[in-house]
């Protein structure tokens, strides 16, 4: 083995070892009152095992079938613990876990035993393999759908990210690439190797900085409304006062705030913002913007029409830029296209 080679094993195996640290210390050193660690640890887990598996068996093809077949095996785990974990921070409620997990895991082990994979080379890689690719691929598009909020708020340039949104989009993007590397070419055993230490690096020095920054909430901002459910009587009087930011045109502030709001209405503010996330499914941000978005559309439709920034401005928007961009991100259109499409 040249050294060109020795260098890419070195890296490539530092990768899938890096994970299983990790997943040790999701599973037993960090919160262990938060269940979500659990499938954290397990997505770690599981991908350093069949990224170990391509790594050994690219250097060495004699690798036991054994050995093989439980890299292999892990794939179709992967998938799962990528939603479950995501699902456990962007929705709340119970995950059933279960549905999701013991289903799959015995199809595989059933399948181990009947078709294990030294006798059956050719229909592990040419079926149940690619199978378990597609699973893969299938609760990707499902993560997808749930990050889709946290989409929105990255490309949205007025709204800062917190950090669990940041770690959160890193772990999604992170499984997601691996997921193209084993698809993409001959030459992924050594690639996702590589890929994988860089993406478990990042997951380290990320747990770093936001562990070292006293300030931010980090894996706490999710958990914040646990346990703190918002009783029917507030539910209700909230719901009657939040129309109060439409009457009045609060909205129209470009600086607007959250406390403001909360202030205006005499709610807490933390109960303002859990009731948007629990009750709406958007954050204060989209909420502000979705009525400001509204105001314009009605300013579009006058008959003499005000120029686009200056709708942007009456409507609440700092800058022309960020109500196009906010238009097109909402209403799928530009003001202008909009404009002319009513003009029908």
């Amino acid at each position: 083995m040249n050294f060109e080679y020795q260098l890419i094993f070195f890296f490539s195996a530092l990768g899938a070892f890096n994970g299983f640290l990790l997943s040790i210390y999701f599973a037993f050193v960090a919160n262990k009152k938060k269940f979500s660690n659990y499938f954290l640890a397990l997505l770690l887990l599981t991908l350093s095992m069949r990224i170990i598996k391509s790594v050994f068996f690219y250097f060495n093809p004699n690798l036991s079938g054994v050995f093989i077949q439980i890299g292999l095996s892990a794939l179709i785990l992967i998938g799962p613990f990528l939603y479950l974990y995501l699902k456990s921070y962007v929705k709340s409620g119970s995950s059933k876990w279960k549905t999701h997990i013991i289903p799959f895991l015995v199809g595989i082990i059933v399948l181990g035993i009947v078709y294990p994979y030294v006798e059956h080379r050719i229909v592990w890689r040419r079926y149940i393999v690619k199978s378990i690719y597609i699973q893969w691929l299938v609760y990707i598009v499902f993560s997808f759908k749930l990050m889709k909020p946290i989409f929105n708020r990255f490309f949205q340039k007025e709204v800062k990210l917190k950090s669990i949104d940041i770690w959160l989009l890193s772990v999604f993007s992170g499984v997601t690439f691996i997921w193209l590397g084993y698809n993409i070419g001959s030459y992924t055993s050594y690639i996702v190797g590589s890929l994988s230490f860089s993406f478990i690096l990042y997951l380290m020095i990320l747990l770093f900085v936001f562990s070292y920054n006293k300030k931010t909430s980090f894996f706490e901002e999710k958990e914040k409304y646990k346990n703190k459910d918002i009783d029917k009587d507030t539910l209700e009087l909230i719901e009657r006062k939040i129309s109060n930011v439409k009457d009045t045109e609060m909205y129209r502030n470009p600086n607007l705030k959250l406390t403001d709001v909360a202030k205006e209405l005499n709610i807490p503010t933390h109960t303002l913002s859990q009731f948007l996330n629990e009750n709406h499914n958007k954050s204060f941000s989209l909420f502000i913007n979705e009525l400001r978005i509204e105001k314009a559309k009605e300013l579009l439709l006058l008959p003499n029409p005000y120029t686009i920034e200056a709708i942007g401005n009456e409507s609440g928007f700092k800058s022309k830029s960020t109500f196009y961009t906010t238009f097109k991100k909402i209403t799928g259109q530009t003001p202008a296209e909009y404009h002319k499409s009513q003009q029908k």
